[in-house]
């Protein structure tokens, strides 16, 4: 045994020796052997160093696996630091604030049946733990059974491996909030239902599951638990259990080492359906070759962003930060018998035709995964488009958190900036004028839920920001996310050649973010109805006027106007110095609004980068936007420093909240040099690749380069650059420059070029800018 761990761990560092060495040809490269699916599972509610759980899934898969550690229930699935695992379930958890949905799960046993999932809760060890995107073990010391998981899009197959035993048992836990299992001993068949939820669902909602094994039953039993009385469960030996909370459990005879297959897949829509997606997924496939498949899978999308001149660890953190970008949104659509795209609507509970997404807060992700998925995944992005489509179609809305239909968290109208973005960088395939139509109506008044439509658009339309005290909560951040969409949907209008008195309202809308701009202090801020300043303020007063955050963090999201908000600064002087200070003012902050110091608060501590919080969302652009200001050398810096910082790939490896792959999305980008401060512009900022070469893959066969052989962890600062050979002087690539396959040439130095960038033509594009050039 001994011997096969050494040429396993020989295999592997030869992995990573040939990612590391690009020189060396013709070397197979498994990109999953960087990723570490662990990363952001040393969380807890108080601290969260990403607040994530191993997902064993494939890219979007419409289901994820995982070990469960935590109760049945509880949104921190799997910490870290939990010493025994009680369960490996179903999971379609996009956040432990948001919780879990359609989860059931199967756990292996010997000896006596322990139902409780207390009870039967086993030692592991992380020593003994094996987590790959497509391929999760782990060794139960209580029971001496390993459990290996490999999945598929909407499936899984588990191998377990058993000790000599009497009674090897594997127990089927349909969760609570009702559920449904039938035992089928005839056909080594286990069907059932779970339908626990969060919320976001209509009253039809369902998971079926089918779980088919390779042996005989020796003996069959059901069980069930009645609400509340969690250490009751009633046995029985029916075959068919169905209740509040059910599940079932079959008992094998084993030899030593004897492995069990279970093959299982689930839909949302029929039974009938969950058995077409496991013989279509699974089939006859071995273990091993689903295992093959998914991590093929998985080294087609890692593999499209190749990375050399890093260091290990460096290849570890980017890879695994690109594996939580490509999880979420998930498809939440199926292939019928006739292999006709259908799903279940979670807005209205209708099985209709045509594709459909969920689990995505358009909040954190329209800042750095939509706009990477504009990039490397256009074909995806119209799909989600349709998505939409059939979302606004089906509720009568865009949802800006779904999971799996609308839920009431965070705010703003962000869908419309992904869906402006999207249009205008050219990818087409659905129906932009429904989703035009969406966004306006978007714009003009709440939806059913606080988050859905515009909470306080009446106000925002009329006075042209959000007041402090007319009831809106988080007001000033509203106004601020409501301006940018509006100037997403001025750019989106424009395209489709709406009428011209539309576009100027969206257009002078999208200023409106003045409104909440104080140039006496230089911050943003509440302001009451009657045009004065709200009184309750001090700049770290986190909540009330804004959104998880305080003006230290909002003052900087007027993402399509940067020169716009310098002017009302006074001048780039006067911006530049309180983006300073953002770095350098001690981290205080008055938690009043919240009656407790949040987690983004300790998060913003702990960091000892004063007023900056990169571990919530509000403010990661910042850094770029000294890109505007002349001083480029300086966004340079604070990002290497950042990646170094508060990235890696281990369990405590992110900064606060994952949030939908947003945060991982922030280091991918800036990992390969540049950033999407405005999504719409079709233009990213520059900042300090961490690497010497990168080469993206795209979907049309071009190869853009960003190359750097003079990167190191000194040789920070860009002091030229050449694009195709020729000298440029941009502080930002274009969407056209990726596309074409351009190669950006950048000689590092370890200090600023202090000249470069500071011109007018170098700076991105900013509305202001535009309406002085006319336009």
């Amino acid at each position: 045994m001994k011997l096969r761990k050494l040429i396993l761990s020989l295999v592997i560092i030869s992995s990573f020796t040939a990612i590391a060495q690009p020189k060396i040809k013709d070397t197979l490269i498994s990109y999953v052997e960087y990723v570490n699916p662990l990363v952001g599972s040393d969380s807890e509610f108080a601290l969260s160093n990403g607040n994530t759980y191993p997902a064993i899934a494939t890219p979007w898969g419409m289901n994820f696996w995982t070990p469960q550690t935590g109760k049945m229930g509880d949104g921190w699935g799997y910490t870290y630091d939990a010493l025994k695992i009680r369960g490996f379930k179903q999971t379609h958890q996009p956040s432990p604030w948001i919780n879990d949905y359609a989860a059931f799960s199967l756990f292996p046993e010997t000896g006596d049946l322990k139902i409780n999932e207390d009870d039967r809760a086993s030692w592991y060890s992380h020593k003994a733990e094996i987590s790959q995107p497509h391929y999760y073990r782990a060794y139960l010391a209580d029971y001496d059974v390993t459990t290996e998981i490999t999945p598929t899009t909407r499936g899984a197959q588990f191998r377990f491996t058993f000790p000599e035993s009497e009674r090897s048992h594997i127990l089927v836990d349909g969760f609570f909030k009702g559920s449904m299992v039938k035992v089928i001993p005839s056909e080594r068949k286990i069907i059932g239902y779970c339908r626990n939820n969060s919320g976001g669902v209509p009253d039809n909602f369902h998971n079926y599951f089918v779980i088919v094994f390779d042996k005989d039953f020796e003996e069959v039993i059901t069980w069930e638990i009645e609400e509340g009385k969690d250490s009751s469960p009633r046995v029985s030996k029916e075959q068919k259990a169905e209740g509040y909370h059910v599940g079932a459990a079959i008992t094998f005879k084993t030899k030593d080492g004897e492995t069990l297959i279970a093959k299982v897949a689930s839909s949302f829509i029929s039974p009938e359906q969950a058995q077409i997606n496991l013989d279509r997924e699974i089939g006859q496939d071995s273990f091993d070759q689903t295992k093959a498949k998914a991590a093929a899978a998985w080294n087609k999308e890692l593999g499209r962003m190749e990375v050399s001149g890093g260091t290990l660890e460096q290849y570890r953190t980017f890879y695994t930060a690109l594996y939580r970008v490509l999880l979420f949104p998930r498809k939440f659509y199926e292939y019928n018998a006739d292999k006709e795209i259908v799903h279940y609507s979670p807005y209205n509970g209708k099985v209709l035709p045509g594709y459909m997404f969920t689990d995505n807060g358009f909040w954190d992700t329209f800042r750095a995964v939509f706009p990477f998925f504009t990039i490397m995944y256009p074909d995806y992005l119209s799909n989600v488009m349709n998505g939409l489509v059939n979302a606004y179609n089906e509720s009568g809305w865009l949802p800006e958190w779904a999971s799996p239909g609308h839920r009431d968290c965070m705010i703003g109208s962000n869908s419309a900036i992904n869906i402006a973005d999207a249009y205008l960088r050219g990818i087409r395939g659905y129906d932009i004028e429904t989703l035009y139509e969406a966004v306006v109506k978007n714009s003009r008044s709440k939806g059913p839920l606080s988050s859905v439509g515009r909470f306080g658009a009446e106000f925002y339309n009329e006075l042209g920001y959000v007041p402090y005290d007319v009831g809106v909560n988080e007001n000033a951040a509203r106004t601020l996310e409501y301006a940018f969409a509006d100037w997403s949907i001025a750019k989106l209008g424009e395209a489709l050649k709406k009428p011209k008195k539309e576009i100027a309202l969206f257009r002078e809308r999208s200023l409106n973010y003045k409104n909440v701009f104080d140039p006496e202090i230089g911050f943003m801020r509440g302001r009451n109805k009657d045009g004065s300043w709200a009184s309750s303020y001090t700049p770290d007063k986190w909540g009330d006027a804004f959104t998880e955050g305080a003006a230290w963090h909002w003052t900087w999201c007027v993402f399509h106007d940067p020169l716009g908000l310098a002017h009302e600064f006074g001048g780039e002087e006067k911006m530049r110095s309180r983006l300073d200070s953002v770095f350098t003012t001690p981290p205080t902050f008055n938690e009043s609004y919240y009656g407790q110091q949040i987690h983004e608060i300790t998060e913003m501590l702990v960091a000892d980068m004063g007023q900056y919080a990169h571990g919530n969302q509000p403010i990661q652009h910042a850094i770029y936007l000294y890109n505007w200001l002349g001083q480029p050398w300086k966004t340079q810096k604070h990002v290497r420093n950042v990646m170094d910082k508060l990235y890696s790939s281990a369990p405590d490896g992110l900064c606060g909240d994952e949030d939908n792959g947003q945060t991982s999305a922030w280091y991918v980008f800036s990992a390969a040099g540049f950033y999407p401060v405005t999504p719409g512009t079709g233009q990213y900022a520059f900042g300090s690749p961490l690497f010497q070469n990168v080469k993206m893959h795209m979907r049309n066969g071009a190869i853009f380069e960003i190359n750097a052989q003079e990167n190191s962890e000194e040789n920070i600062y860009i002091d030229a650059i050449q694009r195709n050979k020729k000298m440029y002087n941009k502080t930002y690539i274009t969407y056209e420059d990726i596309m074409n396959g351009s190669k950006f040439d950048l000689i590092m130095k370890s200090e600023p070029n202090l000249k470069r960038g500071r011109e007018e033509s170098s700076k991105p594009y900013s509305l202001s800018k535009d309406n002085l050039n006319g336009k």
